[in-house]
Parts: C-alpha cells; sequence; structure tokens
C-alpha cells in the first residue's frame, strides 16, 4: 500500500512533514510501518503490492468514488477522516449495497502535523471497523506547500448487492411516498459555523454517520426500495430536482413536514442560507411504494430517534417534470437545483 510517492518525505523532528531530496525510502517505509499499516493493518494489505487480490461473492458489485477536501478539517460531530470513509459507505449504501473493501487516496500537504495525520487515520480506521469493511490498497503524494497546512483524501469502495433487484432514480413509480431520514443542514452550518468562527447559542454538530445500517434495515426487513439518494452538495432541495429530471416524475414535497432544528435554522436565519439547500453527510431520503411506506418510516425511526418523516409523494410522469414545495397556507413554488458553490469544501 502506498509505495508510490511523487516526492521523497521526511518527518522533521516528529512533527510536521517535510518536503526533502535524498532521503524518501527509508522515510516514506517509515510513515507507512507507523502510522497506516497498524491502523488498516488486513491481509490483502499486508502484502504491500501494487494492488489487492480480492475473493468477492457472485452477486452484483457496487464501485463508487469520492474525493474528500473539506475545509477546516477537524470539526464539531468529524473529521476529514470519518467524512471519507462514510461518504463512500453511503454512496454504496444509495445502491442496496453492503460495503466490503475501501481503497485510499491521500494527498498531505507539506507541514502538516504528523499528529494531524494519525488523527485523521485513527477515525478512518474507526469508521472502517464500525462498518464492517476493510481498507485494502492506497496511495500517498506529498505536494509542496500551496494553501496551507492541508489535506485530501480519495476513497474508492467496492459493495455487494443486498436484494436482487435495481435501486435507482428510474424505479421510481407515480404513487411512491417520499421519506426523509431526518434533520437537514447540520453538517454544512457546523463547517461554516467552524470554518468562520462563528458562535451559537445551540451547538452545530454535524449529521456525519453511516447510513448503511438503516439501509440494511430497510432492505433485510423486506421494504421494497425504488430509490435512495444522500443528501450532499446541494441539500434536500437539489436532491429533489436531479431525481425528478432524472426520473422523469413530478413530485410534491410538504414544507412542513420538513425538520430543521432550532440551531441551524437560526445560523441559516442569521446567515442568509436556505436549509433545504445546505449539505449533509448523515441523511437520505427513500422512495417507497405507499402500501410500505408506514412500515419502512418505522424502520427509519428507529435510526433517528423518531425524526424520519414523510415530506411528499411522487405525483406523475412529465414531459418537463419537477419538484413543488407546498407550505402551510397551501401554496406552492417550484424548487431548482443549487447554482454555484453556496458552502465550498464542506466535503
Amino acid at each position: 500500500m502506498m509505495q508510490n510517492y511523487s516526492c521523497p518525505l521526511t518527518l522533521e523532528d516528529e512533527q510536521i512533514i517535510t518536503l526533502a531530496h535524498g532521503s524518501g525510502g527509508k522515510l516514506t517505509s517509515r510513515l507507512i510501518e507507523e502510522i497506516f499499516l497498524p491502523a488498516f493493518s488486513n491481509e490483502h494489505l499486508s502484502m504491500l503490492h501494487d494492488g489487492a487480490v480480492l475473493n468477492m461473492p457472485s452477486n452484483q458489485i457496487v464501485f463508487s468514488t469520492d474525493s474528500y477536501v473539506v475545509q477546516p478539517i477537524f470539526f464539531p460531530g468529524g473529521d476529514i477522516g470519518k467524512l471519507a470513509v462514510i461518504g463512500t459507505v453511503n454512496d454504496l449504501a444509495m445502491c442496496g449495497a453492503r460495503p466490503y473493501y475501501l481503497s485510499c487516496g491521500f494527498i498531505i500537504e507539506e507541514g502538516f502535523l504528523q499528529a494531524h495525520l494519525k488523527r485523521v487515520v485513527e477515525s478512518m480506521k474507526n469508521e472502517a471497523a464500525a462498518n464492517f469493511l476493510r481498507i485494502v490498497t492506497g496511495d500517498t503524494k506529498v505536494i509542496e506547500r500551496q494553501a496551507g497546512n492541508n489535506i485530501f483524501i480519495n476513497t474508492s469502495g467496492i459493495g455487494i448487492c443486498m436484494v436482487d433487484y435495481p435501486i435507482n432514480p428510474r424505479q421510481i413509480t407515480p404513487g411512491d411516498m417520499i421519506i426523509l431520514s431526518g434533520d437537514i443542514g447540520r453538517h454544512g452550518m457546523a463547517i461554516m459555523a467552524q470554518r468562520e468562527g462563528l458562535e451559537f447559542s445551540s451547538p452545530l454538530i454535524s449529521d456525519c454517520a453511516s447510513l448503511f445500517p438503516t439501509i440494511e434495515a430497510l432492505l433485510s426487513e423486506g421494504v421494497i426500495v425504488h430509490c435512495l439518494r444522500d443528501l450532499t452538495r446541494g441539500g434536500l432541495a437539489t436532491a429533489l430536482v436531479e431525481l425528478s429530471e432524472t426520473s422523469k416524475m413530478d413530485f410534491l414535497v410538504e414544507e412542513e413536514s420538513i425538520p430543521v432544528c432550532e440551531a441551524v435554522y437560526g445560523a441559516c436565519e442569521i446567515l442568509g442560507f436556505d436549509p433545504l439547500y445546505v449539505a449533509n453527510e448523515g441523511r437520505f431520503i427513500a422512495f417507497v411504494p405507499e402500501n410500505q411506506a408506514t412500515q419502512a418510516l418505522k424502520i427509519m425511526q428507529r435510526f433517528s430517534e423518531g425524526e424520519a418523516g414523510l415530506i411528499g409523494h411522487v405525483l406523475s410522469a412529465s414531459s418537463s417534470p419537477g419538484v413543488a414545495l407546498k407550505n402551510a397556507f397551501g401554496t406552492e413554488r417550484y424548487l431548482y437545483r443549487l447554482v454555484g458553490d453556496q458552502l465550498p469544501r464542506i466535503c
């Protein structure tokens, strides 16, 4: 794992990672031996080969990849290491897959603290263990100092489908109920507050969490799920619009049914953000047949302290699909995709 480096690496006084010339070999091995191998140790990784040879069940395989550049790298409720693991785990889960294997690639800017690297790696180790998956291959690059003492992580994941039917936007059917797994906007506002040094009377804590246990329960308990989508960049509104356009279906969503916690609502009001467009890292929507909505809702509420709720339904096929949001007064307005980066580097 991680044997190919673009630059030699040295650990200066065991505190920071810096670039040097002529001493990369031994020090590179030291970084691998002291930080990565102890955290991610397994029989595949211990081969220290250019790749991992994996034994997989015969079911359909799901493959996903994502990159993480969040700033700051440590935030209330998580850090970039936790985010890098659960982000890919959640992408696999949205396809109805059980995560099995993960690769990770690190790009580390010189000046990055070794203690911070260990903390990030420990978070990745803990999240991988909690989701019963193994990190089996990866790579590290150290680059010259640019914007600051940063770290960027890419993770790719392999999972196995837990059901023998497809779960994707094209399976969305008229009459499907839309269930939201919990309150929205926590992650984006927690990152914003941490980055800008803002303090509110109620703490803002990211919802960064694995969604796999909830999805596993839904599928193992017999709920037929047509589509799943985690609510990351662009938040709930953008996810709904994207799914409406892909499925070519009109949706109707009840604004009063969408939970927003007091801290997020207050922060959004002060800073001028719409919580519908604020990113999440531990929330998703499920599209299920109407006759299974009650069962699905009860299962999802077990994992959300009762916050999961029905927020809308699928109307019908449309040549110009869209998402109508109805407020408490019965007035409807259409939702649109997020334009630009409302909150840069939230994942």
